[in-house]
This record gives structure tokens, sequence and C-alpha cells, in this order.
């Protein structure tokens, strides 16, 4: 196992962070970003690092079933058994699909991870050079006593103007349920408190009586700062949202026929390149050369001016339908 960069440790203490201190992942599959957050010396989390992502699969939106090749979306805590060293993707952390709101809702799957390799059936797929570094901050947190931290995965950012291109989503209930999670972090920069009652997540909130996800719930408050603070941001972005819907701010597909996605940044060095076949080396990590690229569904078969071959080729030995 690595130990923390001289860079990262660096980096670390330019922030006021301990290398131990708890942290927090967010992804974003849209803009194929994956961002760590650790807590600094307010007491607050800070952004460490944003990673691109190297390669997801599906279409945004959730999984619902084992082989349909869907990268989850929702809340996910990860625990020290779920951090895998000995992965043939390199290194893996497990997401710990499917969660209670997601056995609550019928979904099915395992093994949706996020590891190296730069290939995805399913799961959020890191130049190795990336899931080492990530691998690494996980491990430290661990060690100096975080129980459990929070993956929080996510269509896109959660902006008016991403809600409103992705308006007409059959997805879009449980995006706005999943925007009051997002939102909850944004203000007040802890991780929110996960509860799922009557098949919905919760967030933040206090009950003397028990959350059943299958159940009605019980009654409950939220802190009236943190209740006060996300309800006068929903009405702003709401606002915000109407607004651009009536400029007719246009919308995106619902689907990429599930191809997936590939962070930019990848995609040029790819172009740059000529295309998958041999490894490129990029200051995000190595890309492998049996890299598949997400293909635009255009004649030719092309994603951004990177060749991709139009038929079925063999997945790396990891890959299996999850």
């Amino acid at each position: 196992m690595q130990p923390l960069s001289e860079r990262i440790v660096a980096d670390l203490e330019r922030r006021n962070m301990a290398k131990g201190s708890p942290m927090l992942v967010r992804i974003f599959k849209e803009e194929s970003e994956l961002e760590v957050w650790k807590i600094d010396n307010t007491g607050r989390f800070a952004l460490l690092r944003t990673y691109p992502i190297c390669r997801w699969s599906g279409d945004l939106g959730p999984k619902f079933q084992q082989g349909d090749r869907q990268a989850p979306e929702g809340f996910y805590a990860i625990t020290p058994d779920l951090m895998n060293p000995n992965s043939s993707a390199y290194l893996a952390i497990n997401t710990g699909f499917p969660n209670a709101y997601d056995k609550a809702n019928g979904r099915t799957g395992q093994f949706l991870m996020i590891h190296g390799d730069c290939s995805s059936a399913g799961c959020y797929a890191m130049t190795d050079e990336q899931i080492a570094e990530i691998y690494a901050l996980a491990r430290e947190a661990f060690f100096a006593g975080q129980k459990s931290f929070q993956v929080q995965a996510y269509p896109f950012r959660m902006t008016p103007l991403n809600m409103a291109r992705h308006r007409n989503s059959p997805n879009m209930a449980f995006w706005r349920m999943l925007k009051e999670g997002y939102d909850h972090f944004e203000l007040t920069r802890q991780e929110p408190k996960i509860d799922v009652c009557d098949r919905h997540y919760v967030f933040d909130a206090q009950s003397s009586d028990k959350f059943r996800p299958a159940e009605q719930c019980p009654a409950y408050s939220v802190p009236q700062e943190i209740a006060s603070a996300v309800q006068n941001k929903e009405r702003q972005d709401e606002s915000q949202f109407v607004q651009l819907v009536i400029r007719g701010v246009p919308t995106v597909a619902t689907t990429t026929g599930g191809q997936g996605g590939m962070n930019a940044t990848y995609l040029a060095a790819l172009k740059a390149n000529g295309g998958p076949g041999s490894d490129i080396r990029t200051a995000s990590g190595t890309i492998p050369g049996y890299v598949h690229p997400p293909a635009e569904l255009s004649p030719g078969g092309s994603a951004d001016g990177v060749k991709v071959s139009t038929t079925e080729t063999p997945a790396s030995p990891h890959e299996q339908p999850y």
C-alpha cells in the first residue's frame, strides 16, 4: 500500500487539514468528476481535490437492476470492510450498493465500485494513480478513527441550470430528492445524517422513533437552522429554475444510449493520441490502451473525434454485468 505522497501531505498542511481528518466523497456523472472533501481546522468540510473520472457506464439516473450497467446514484456509507486492496482493478472501494433506499425500492445489483483500471461496468473507474491517492486518504481517515465516510453520487451538479436542462428526464422526482441532501451539505459543510422511510431519503432528521425504510415515516424534525436555510435555498433555486424554463433553456437528451461518460481531460488526451490502443500518460494518471471511450451515436462512431469501434470488444477481466 502506498503512503500519502509528499505533494498531498503538503496540500493537506496548506489547507489546515490533518491527514487523518474525516473525509467525504461527492461524484458527479455528467461532469465526470469525483471530489474528496476533508474536515479542516474550522471543523467543517472543505474541498481537497477534484479528480476527473476516467470512465463510468450507463446513463444519468439511478441503478435499477443487476446487469443494467448503471453506476449508482444516492448516498452510501463506506466502512473499512468495503475497501479492497486486492482488486483486479488495482484498488477498489465498494459503494455498498444496494443501500437501505435501494433495497426498499426493489433495486438489485452488487459490487458497484470506485476503482482503478479506467474500465467500468456499473462502476466509477479512475486511473490507477488517482485511486491510489483516494484509497490512501480513506485509509488514513479510518486509521484516525472515522467509522465510515459518505459517498454522495449525483447525476450532475444540482444547480438550477442543470435541473432546467434535464427537466424532461423521467428521473426528475428522484433527483429532486437527491438535491435536498446536496443542499444540506452545501449549506452546512457537514456530512448530512441519512435515514430512509416510506421508501425515500430524509436528511438530518431527528426522531424518538426508528426509521424503517419501507414503512411510514415517524414524526421527526430537522434542526431549525438547517431547515430554514434549506427551505430558503430551495425557494431561490426553484425561482431560478422557473425563470430558466420560461426563457426556454434547451433540454438535453434523456438518454445517451447507455454510453456513460469520460472526463473531457481524457477524451482530449485520446483525441491527441489518435484514440485508444496504447497507454497514454496524463497529469491525472495513465489511460490504459484497452480503454473504451463513450461513443457518440453518430455515423462513423466517433466520440468528440475519438475513433471508437462500433462492435463490442472484450472487456478487461474484472468487468462483470453489475
